[in-house]
C-alpha cells in the first residue's frame, strides 16, 4: 500500500490560458507556477464535458457522461423535489471509495454539485460542502459539515482551505483530500456583486489584454433565446449576453484565481511531500469565439479550446521529475491515473487511462492513441494533434445541425470550419467513425442520449430531446 498523501485541487470554470505558467502575462499565480516548475505540467489537458457536474462525475468515476448519466449541471433549484439522501453517483464505483480500499482517509472540502449535501456522497469520511452547486456568491454561504448546517460569512476559498488543512493535519494515516473550490467561477452574481477580495487591487488597472474583445456570436444568441425561454426563473441568463466585454467581471474573475493561488501556496507549505494535483473541472470562454461561459453557452454547443482546455499540474518532489507533457489527457483520466499512482489497480474496462508511468518517468514510452473524447449532449468531440471535430446528433427525426472540423495545427484559433470542404471528406469520415466506435464501446444505453437514454436530473435541451424521443422522455434520478 502506498503511503503517499494525495491532494486534488479542482477550480471551477477555468481554462488553462488564465495561468502565468500557461503563458498568461497578466495573471499573478506564483504558487501554481511553482507547482508546475517543480513537477509535471500537461500542455494539452481537456475536460470530458463543459459543465461542472458532469466533469466532477467523470473525474470521480473515470466514466463518460454517457456512462454515469450526468450530462448537465445538477439544477439545485429543484432540491425540494430530490429524493431524500439523493446523490447522482449512487451505485457507481467512485474515486474516494477506491482510495478507502487502499487505506486512505478521505475528505471533500468545497463545491460538490452532485446531489444533496446534508449527507455525504459514498466514500467520503469527512464532507464539508456548500448548499448550492450553482454559486450565488463567494460569501455568506450555507455550509453543510458532516450533517450540520451553518452560514460561513467569509470567502469560500479561504474557508474550505482552512477546513482541508485541519483535516490533513489531524490524520495519522494516508489521506486523500479533494478541494473542489467554488471559484473563480466567472458567472454572475458571484463575479459582479461589488464585493472585493484582497487581490482585487492588483487588477484594478489591468487592461485585460489576455482576453479577446469580440462581438456576440449568433450561436450564443440562439442559446440565450432558448434557455431564457425555458429557464423557469431563478437564474439570470442575461449575463451571458453582457459579460464578454465587461471589464469589472473579468478583473474580478482574475482576482479570484490569485486568491486560489494563495491557497495553493498554503497547502503546499503545509504538506510539501504530498502528491498535489491542480486542475479545473472545465474551461470557460471569456468572450473567445463570441460567447461567455461553458461550451453549452452556444447552440449548437461546442468545445472550442477556451471551454475545453484545462490546467493539469502534478507535483510530488522526489517522485515526479520536472518536465512538461504534451500528450493529450482528459480529467476523466485522473481516476485511473491516481489509483495507479498509489499502487492500486484501475479498471481496464473504463475509458479512463492511467498516465502514472509517464508522470513518474519522463521518457516512458507512449501507449494508445494521442487523443481525447468529450461530449455535450447533442455534440460529441474528438481532439487530436491536427484536428478537432464536433460531431452533431443528426439522426432521422432530429433537426439538422452542422458538424464542425478545425485544423488545429494550422488554425489554432479554430476559426475556419472545414467540415464541408470536399478535400477534408476523408478526415471527417475517419474522425466521425472514431467517435462512433468510442461511444459504442463505452456508452451505457440508459445514459446514452443519442440512443434515447435519459440524463440524470437535468438537460439543457429537454425540448430538443422530447421532439426526437417523444413527450415521455425526461431526466431521471436513477437508472
Amino acid at each position: 500500500m502506498s503511503h503517499t498523501n494525495v491532494i486534488l485541487i479542482m477550480t471551477d470554470n477555468q481554462q488553462a490560458a488564465t495561468l502565468s505558467c500557461y503563458g498568461n502575462g497578466e495573471m499573478h499565480s506564483p504558487n501554481i507556477d511553482a507547482l508546475a516548475a517543480g513537477g509535471v505540467q500537461f500542455e494539452r489537458a481537456f475536460c470530458a464535458n463543459s459543465f461542472c457536474s458532469p466533469c466532477r462525475a467523470s473525474t470521480l468515476t473515470g466514466m463518460l457522461p454517457s456512462q454515469h448519466g450526468v450530462h448537465s449541471w445538477i439544477d439545485d433549484r429543484n432540491m425540494a423535489d430530490w429524493p431524500k439522501g439523493w446523490h447522482a453517483l449512487s451505485g457507481l464505483n467512485t474515486l474516494p471509495e477506491e482510495m478507502k480500499k487502499l487505506g486512505y482517509r478521505t475528505g471533500l472540502f468545497g463545491k460538490y454539485h452532485l446531489g444533496e449535501t446534508i449527507t455525504p456522497g459514498a466514500g467520503w469520511d469527512d464532507f464539508v460542502s456548500m448548499e448550492h452547486g450553482h454559486v450565488r456568491s463567494f460569501y455568506e454561504n450555507q455550509i453543510m459539515e458532516n450533517g450540520e448546517t451553518y452560514v460561513e460569512p467569509g470567502h469560500a476559498v479561504d474557508f474550505f482551505t482552512d477546513k482541508a488543512l485541519s483535516f490533513m493535519a489531524a490524520q495519522d494515516e494516508p489521506f486523500f483530500a479533494f478541494l473542489p473550490f467554488p471559484a473563480p467561477y466567472g458567472h454572475w452574481p458571484a463575479c459582479n456583486d461589488g464585493k472585493r477580495n484582497r487581490f482585487a487591487d492588483m487588477y484594478d488597472d489591468c487592461p485585460m489584454n489576455t482576453v479577446p474583445r469580440r462581438g456576440i456570436s449568433p450561436e450564443a444568441v440562439a442559446n440565450f433565446n432558448m434557455v431564457n425561454a425555458g429557464s423557469g426563473g431563478g437564474l439570470d441568463f442575461s449575463m451571458l449576453m453582457r459579460a464578454p466585454n465587461h471589464l469589472p467581471a473579468l478583473r474580478n474573475y482574475y482576482s479570484q484565481i490569485s486568491l486560489i493561488d494563495e491557497a495553493v501556496g498554503r497547502i503546499k507549505a503545509a504538506h510539501p511531500d504530498a502528491l498535489i494535483i491542480f486542475t479545473s473541472d472545465h474551461g470557460l470562454s471569456l468572450g473567445h469565439h463570441g460567447f461567455w461561459g461553458h461550451g453549452a453557452s452556444t447552440f449548437p454547443s461546442n468545445l472550442h479550446l477556451a471551454a475545453h482546455s484545462i490546467p493539469m499540474i502534478l507535483h510530488h518532489p522526489g517522485h515526479i521529475p520536472v518536465h512538461k507533457q504534451d500528450r493529450y489527457i482528459s480529467n476523466m483520466d485522473l481516476f485511473a491515473t491516481l489509483i495507479d499512482y498509489v499502487d492500486g489497480t484501475p479498471d481496464p474496462s473504463l475509458p479512463s487511462r492511467s498516465f502514472a508511468s509517464r508522470i513518474k518517468t519522463r521518457d516512458a514510452p507512449a501507449t494508445g492513441a494521442d487523443e481525447v473524447f468529450s461530449e455535450q449532449e447533442e455534440t460529441r468531440v474528438i481532439r487530436t494533434r491536427d484536428w478537432v471535430f464536433f460531431k452533431r446528433f443528426n439522426q432521422p427525426g432530429a433537426p439538422e445541425i452542422p458538424d464542425a472540423l478545425y485544423n488545429v495545427a494550422r488554425d489554432p484559433e479554430e476559426t475556419h470550419n472545414l467540415a464541408d470542404d470536399p478535400d477534408q471528406a476523408a478526415i471527417v469520415t475517419d474522425l466521425s467513425a472514431r467517435i462512433d466506435a468510442f461511444f459504442t464501446q463505452h456508452a451505457r444505453p440508459e445514459a446514452d442520449l443519442w440512443r434515447g437514454g435519459q440524463p440524470i436530473q437535468n438537460s439543457m435541451l429537454q425540448d430538443y430531446w422530447k421532439g426526437i424521443w417523444g413527450a415521455d422522455w425526461a431526466p431521471v434520478y436513477h437508472y
